[in-house]
């Protein structure tokens, strides 16, 4: 049950919206990154994306790389078109040791358009699921013979939001296919983590950790607004901030055995949310409850 803490850059800079930390210098990031305790970080927009550049960076600050995003389009492109597509952010991912890529549908999403409401998202017909499901299970595979797992992320604004739509995406594909389980994601859309890692414990090969404020994410539901102004407005926070219970969560995924990493990723407005005052609460807090909820935690 050996896990290791880490951490996404969008605490420091937000890709989606670069007016969120743009001016905040990559080498800051990451020398804050490991001052709050960190073993690790996933990608970010100013991350080099050349093997040679960026394993020294992060060595340099005593990094290891966890994973990183990747936008996908399978609705449009179909497998071996979106294996193709994949293939550069692959390739990185595997030569810096990454297990898993982060991998969520973008086809028509609208979590990086802020003039659009969260209840305007593409939903996905029931008479498209069987389709959409063998497809997504092909592409896994073929990530599969590189070595590296597809963790499907399901996020607010895109096709797969819903607790209900976690359960279908599951049912609709084969074991190649891991689920990645954001906790934050998984309640601004109405869900209870805790019951979702029981179902697919088996299945979860990453966990992202972030919080909400439920004053926040009560006032953004009822004004349906956008996901990223919902991000500004500071719907997420990091673990021991906000309303979640991570114990139990936790506990859940120690039964089960759960190795890999665990991320802290909150996406907020740098300027009102300092980020290594931040970083430090959600390390802090995440590497006491995983202890305490048996696993192990290595550097």
């Amino acid at each position: 049950m050996a896990v290791s803490i880490g951490i996404n850059p969008i605490t420091w800079t937000n890709d989606d919206m670069p007016e969120l930390g743009g001016d905040i210098p990559l080498e800051t990031c990451l020398a804050e990154t490991r001052t709050a305790g960190y073993a690790g970080t996933e990608m970010g927009g100013k991350f080099p994306r050349r093997t040679a550049d960026l394993r020294p960076l992060l060595a340099r600050h005593g990094l290891t790389l966890v994973s990183g995003w990747f936008s996908g389009r399978l609705l449009e492109r179909g497998p071996v078109a979106e294996a193709a597509a994949i293939a550069d952010h692959l390739a990185l991912l595997t030569d810096m040791g990454c297990s898993v890529v982060v991998y969520a549908e973008t086809t028509g999403s609208v979590q990086a358009d802020r003039s659009t409401p969260v209840s305007q998202r593409p939903t996905l017909p029931d008479a498209d699921w069987p389709t959409y499901g063998r497809q997504l299970t092909k592409l896994a595979e073929l990530m599969a013979e590189s070595g590296i797992a597809l963790a499907y992320h399901h996020h607010m604004g895109t096709i797969v939001q819903t607790e209900a739509e976690v359960d279908r995406l599951m049912a609709s594909t084969g074991d190649a296919v891991r689920l990645l389980l954001d906790t934050g994601h998984c309640v601004y859309a109405g869900g209870d983590p805790v019951a979702m890692a029981r179902r697919h414990a088996p299945r979860i090969a990453h966990v992202h950790c972030k919080d909400v404020r439920r004053p926040v994410l009560d006032r953004v539901l009822a004004e349906d607004t956008s996901f990223l102004d919902a991000v500004v407005d500071g719907v997420f926070t990091v673990p021991g901030d906000g309303m979640i219970d991570f114990a139990p969560v936790l506990r859940v995924l120690a039964g089960a055995g759960y190795v890999g990493w665990l991320v802290v990723e909150a996406e907020q407005d740098p300027a009102k949310a300092h980020p290594l005052t931040y970083a430090r609460l959600g390390f802090e807090t995440l590497d006491d409850l995983a202890r305490g909820a048996g696993m192990k935690v290595v550097a």
